[in-house]
């Protein structure tokens, strides 16, 4: 005989997958005490480089409940975004997977708010919000504890079905859910691949990455010219880096997600170096339109390419 919290539960995670999420986790809205102190020293390493918004709203980073009035669960969402598809042009400078189609921020936004719509619809009146790494939430702890996954050496959550090349999101909510079991088993094993392949040496030890030597953060979080010391190491990515994710054993279990919205169809893969080397403003605005990549904006875009030349 299920209880309501149980009903509810599975009410929810069914909607989830029906709504194209790959992985749904429920945990309890509480402080997050094992993550605190690692937070904490990571900001006081200033591994966050020029994130300065790190550094902002620490207590409610660790305590849902400060976010969301009367919170009682994490409901922990992910979503592929893994495709075989390349581009072209081998020497092209190179965008990461997850921005080839549409900005995923607002992909998700809207699934989270067609599953907040059925909850009430189906449940009652809740109190909740949608958070899609844009607000101070950690998400993979939360993946963790709500059972989605483990978090690898290279600080991304890993699932044994599913690899790492996923979006995670979150509904905080003010209804009592069952909880899942957090994920505590480490997978990685001996296994030191990302360590080794990063060429920044960004991953300075498991689980711990030094922001500010990250291709990802170079080529989008940095808004100062790239460092000269990182000449000759960026690999010929333009925008973000999979780098860490393409070397780990646990990815070829990704399969290709049937999610058109991150569909590349903007001409993007079809780019070659020359045309990207040259691209003009006029290019980028139709090429990138509602595409993640827009965070650079076209001078930001220019710089990683003009830096990249400049290493040749």
């Amino acid at each position: 005989m299920f209880n309501n919290s149980s009903k509810y539960s599975q009410l929810i995670k069914d909607e989830a997958i029906r709504l194209g999420f790959i992985g749904c986790g429920i945990s309890k809205a509480e402080f997050l005490e094992t993550e605190a102190p690692r937070l904490e020293q990571w900001l006081n390493m200033n591994h966050h480089g020029e994130m300065k918004y790190m550094e902002n709203y620490f207590d409610k980073r660790l305590d849902p409940r400060l976010l969301v009035d009367g919170a009682k669960s994490v409901i922990s969402l992910s979503l592929n975004y893994y495709t075989d598809d390349k581009q072209n042009d081998p020497e092209a400078p190179k965008i990461s997977k997850y921005a080839y189609g549409q900005d995923y921020h607002s992909v998700i936004k809207e699934k989270l708010k067609a599953l907040l719509i059925f909850i009430e619809e189906n449940i009652g009146e809740v109190g909740g919000r949608a958070f899609v790494d844009s607000a101070p939430v950690l998400d993979r702890a939360w993946a963790q504890r709500s059972g989605i996954g483990w978090i690898g050496k290279n600080s991304n959550l890993i699932s044994k079905q599913n690899g790492s090349f996923f979006f995670l999101a979150e509904l905080i909510v003010d209804l009592e859910l069952d909880y899942d079991s957090p994920f505590h088993t480490d997978h990685c094993g001996t296994c030191t691949r990302c360590l080794d392949a990063c060429p920044t040496d960004a991953i300075i030890s498991p689980q711990v990455v030094d922001g500010s030597k990250c291709i990802s953060y170079l080529t989008i979080e940095l808004k100062n010219e790239i460092p000269v010391e990182f000449k000759d190491k960026m690999d010929n990515w333009m925008f973000g880096c999979d780098i860490c994710q393409d070397v780990c054993p646990w990815n070829r279990f990704s399969k290709a997600h049937n999610e058109d919205a991150f569909k590349a169809d903007n001409g993007l893969l079809e780019l070659n170096a020359k045309e990207l080397t040259e691209i003009t403003d006029e290019v980028f605005r139709k090429v990138f339109k509602g595409s993640a990549v827009k965070r650079t904006k076209f001078a930001g875009l220019k710089r990683n390419i003009d830096f990249l030349k400049s290493t040749e």
